[in-house]
């Protein structure tokens, strides 16, 4: 059978994708490893919908934008899936953002976007969580939002699949050549299918580059580095929202919060070389949050009180600057020299996919047929899961 696109990848992007694409009137199929949307880096997040307050420090202002309007859009269009919670920014004499800086940046992220913000009375600060108030200077409460993303993720997928989508799982992509058409094999239930498409969508996140090497002719490849976050879950109940801390270990940003009847604590980051099918969090990881949230927090945490953790692992391209500061932006990568009709996604935050796949049906839609548009994702309801909603904690 022959489609408009094939997508490799049925994460948040991928997902995203196949809505994009369906809502403008494009025959679409994906093809997904797992038995489930969203089995690998799109459930292994920090579960947030923000505009990225600490983008701001590497001058992201766009990023910081636009993830602040889709965080909006979010809101409107899936109000059982993202909740609007606040988030707590401790300042301390020892911190090595001052309070103007602190204060600046978060008047900066209200007029990009963002709600207002406010400084928390000294007489309240002994009620926010037990959090260590000696040389405690300032802190400032802002809001941004919490999901569940893996079901975030499936609320994609069905919207895209309610649109015309065909989503194939534990589909394995094989290879693809391509001359007038791109000409697909995967394998799905021990056989192997053959399929054509006018263009391929190559979002597989952290086997983006490994899809790559199994087209023919071969595309160019951008440097990547493959990223490596932990979070922790410990039994501790936190009662009035998140908290935006900066590491004693090396200035880094971490976040504690709410999540499940718990909290969570993340995320680190590190390069990693290992197999992307088998990701569990190092031990050093795993101190290094316990720490944090030690250095801030009374009574102190301990390794039993972790009840579980996890990994995930991102991309970003390469580049000599610290992980933290690298770019976010997602690279939308097109080989016009060898490979014209292979699009592939590099990077990708969970709060803008839905503007990454409008810019990516911006730029494929003059090299595709002329398509009735069904609807419009910046006013398309998420569908509600069978399962529970996502209820936030705070």
């Amino acid at each position: 059978m022959t489609y408009d696109l094939a997508i490799i990848g049925g994460g948040i992007q991928g997902a995203a994708c196949a809505q994009a694409a369906a809502a403008r009137g494009y025959s679409v199929i994906l093809l997904e490893q797992y038995d489930k949307p969203g089995q690998a880096t799109s459930k292994k997040s920090s579960k947030l919908i923000h505009g990225g307050l600490r983008y701001l420090e590497s001058y992201q202002f766009r990023l910081v934008r636009e993830c602040l309007r889709e965080r909006q859009i979010l809101l409107e269009n899936a109000p059982h899936l993202v909740k609007l919670t606040p988030f707590y920014i401790p300042v301390y004499g020892f911190t090595c953002r001052p309070v103007w800086l602190i204060r600046l940046g978060l008047t900066l992220y209200y007029f990009l976007g963002g709600k207002r913000f406010k400084s928390i009375p000294k007489s309240q600060w002994k009620n926010l969580d037990e959090l260590n108030t000696k040389y405690l200077r300032a802190v400032f409460q802002y809001y941004d939002a919490q999901t569940d993303d893996q079901k975030l993720t499936e609320s994609v997928m069905l919207s895209a699949q309610s649109l015309g989508a065909e989503v194939c799982y534990q589909a394995h992509f094989l290879q693809a050549t391509y001359d007038d058409m791109c000409n697909i094999s995967y394998q799905q239930n021990d056989k192997t299918h053959e399929i054509q498409a006018r263009l391929l969508i190559n979002a597989s996140g952290p086997w983006v580059n490994d899809v790559l090497k199994k087209i023919y002719p071969t595309p160019s490849q951008l440097p990547i580095d493959l990223v490596l976050g932990s979070h922790i879950i410990v039994k501790r109940q936190l009662e009035h929202g998140m908290y935006y801390l900066e590491t004693p270990q090396d200035s880094r940003a971490v976040f504690v919060m709410p999540w499940q009847g718990n909290t969570m604590i993340g995320t680190t980051e590190r390069h990693y070389k290992g197999d992307l099918h088998t990701i569990i969090p190092p031990k050093e990881d795993i101190d290094y949050l316990l720490a944090v949230y030690n250095y801030y927090f009374t009574p102190l945490l301990r390794h039993c009180d972790v009840i579980d953790s996890f990994a995930g692992v991102r991309v970003l391209p390469s580049s000599k600057h610290r992980l933290f500061f690298r770019t976010r932006d997602t690279i939308i990568h097109n080989d016009k020299n060898i490979a014209s009709k292979v699009f592939t996604l590099y990077g990708g935050k969970l709060t803008a996919n839905r503007a990454t796949a409008e810019q990516l049906m911006n730029k494929i839609s003059p090299l595709l047929p002329s398509r009735s548009e069904i609807a419009d994702t910046r006013n398309l309801k998420l569908p509600k899961l069978k399962d529970s909603e996502f209820i936030s904690d705070s």
